[in-house]
């Protein structure tokens, strides 16, 4: 026979044969990794030791660039809203947000002035082509989509409602259009 806390914690995972509301997604708490696209519930993997690497060094040049002035650098989880009238909520990689306005508790509610994607296996398609018409919709100025595989970065700027897109190996250094004066160093971040 079930018992009473097996039956309820049964009741509060995601079932994935439905579509979920913004506001089902905000109850299964924090420690939940998962996106949703159009109330569609995409759980994501645990990131590789490489993606995290790659992660901690864009933040921290990022960070470092950012001490002092208004823009913040929030790494993942942080959840993306881009707008009210959609079911769909995105963790990016890392998200830079000059306009605290749009910040709420768990994430923004509008588009990041940047934002970083890190591909996985199980993400390449959704951050190539779901996330890059969304955010291109909304009006995201840079989005960024790094490579672990081939030490790539693509790098689309918003200009005229289109990205324009340009490509930088770890030989180079890629310059943040949304933050005038800062270069990553991408030695550094494809450094293993």
């Amino acid at each position: 026979m079930e018992n009473e806390k097996d039956k309820t914690v049964n009741e509060a995972q995601p079932k994935y044969d439905r579509l979920y509301t913004v506001d089902e997604y905000m109850t299964f708490g924090e420690d939940f990794r998962a996106e949703l696209y159009d109330g569609t519930l995409i759980v994501m993997d645990s990131p590789t030791r490489k993606h995290q690497g790659i992660l901690m060094e864009l933040s921290a040049q990022i960070h470092f660039f950012l001490k002092g002035k208004p823009c913040k650098v929030y790494p993942a989880p942080f959840g993306v809203r881009l707008t009210l009238n959609e079911e769909s909520i995105f963790e990016p990689d890392i998200v830079v947000i000059c306009d605290e306005s749009i910040l709420t508790e768990r994430g923004c509610l509008g588009a990041p002035d940047l934002i970083i994607e890190i591909l996985s296996p199980s993400t390449t398609r959704n951050d190539k082509k779901i996330k890059f018409k969304k955010f291109l919709q909304a009006g995201v100025r840079e989005y960024w989509i790094v490579d672990p595989e081939l030490d790539l970065l693509q790098v689309n700027i918003l200009e005229n409602n289109t990205y324009i897109t340009k490509i930088y190996d770890e030989n180079d250094t890629a310059p943040v259009t949304v933050l005038k004066g800062l270069e990553i160093d991408l030695a550094e971040v494809f450094a293993e």
